[in-house]
């Protein structure tokens, strides 16, 4: 099962972070950041406590988190799962990559495993071409794939 996120103890920190930058011109940004880091998302319970605490219209907060895309609206897992669909990955077959690793963890595009632990991602070129396919796991980068690959690569995790 997911962790909450929610917390009493996350609130209290970002009620810190917003008191120390409310106020000054262009807060809404570095709190966004650090609200990110403390709940590991922008969810619209924390949306909401930026919007009354700043004195922000929750459509503004809202605009800017799902336009920036380093922030999310929903938790992601531990582990976050990249597949590139640039021309050179998909051409060298990254859709079958993503097949199996769907197929593996139970998930779709876009989606966080029930346990919190994997989320997948269609990513844009990485600039790997050489080793497509290619997947990155956080920092990790595997290429040069094949589909019977993946259970290897995900039991590393």
């Amino acid at each position: 099962m997911a962790k909450n996120i929610l917390t009493k103890e996350n609130f209290e920190k970002l009620n810190q972070v917003i008191e120390k930058y409310k106020g000054t011109k262009g807060a809404l940004m570095p709190v966004l950041h650090e609200a990110q880091k403390i709940f590991g998302a922008l969810t619209i319970e924390v949306q909401k406590v930026i919007s009354k605490e700043l004195n922000v219209p929750l459509a503004e907060i809202y605009g800017v988190a799902t336009f920036y895309s380093q922030f999310s609206l929903e938790p992601k897992g531990d582990y976050v799962i990249g597949v590139c669909l640039g021309t050179a990955c998909y051409v060298k077959g990254a859709q079958a990559i993503i097949d199996r690793i769907c197929k593996e963890l139970n998930i779709e595009v876009g989606g966080t495993s029930p346990d919190g632990k994997f989320t997948l991602q269609a990513t844009r070129c990485i600039g790997a071409c050489g080793l497509a396919p290619v997947i990155t796991i956080n920092e990790d980068v595997y290429g040069k794939l094949v589909e019977s690959d993946i259970p290897d690569i995900l039991k590393k995790y």
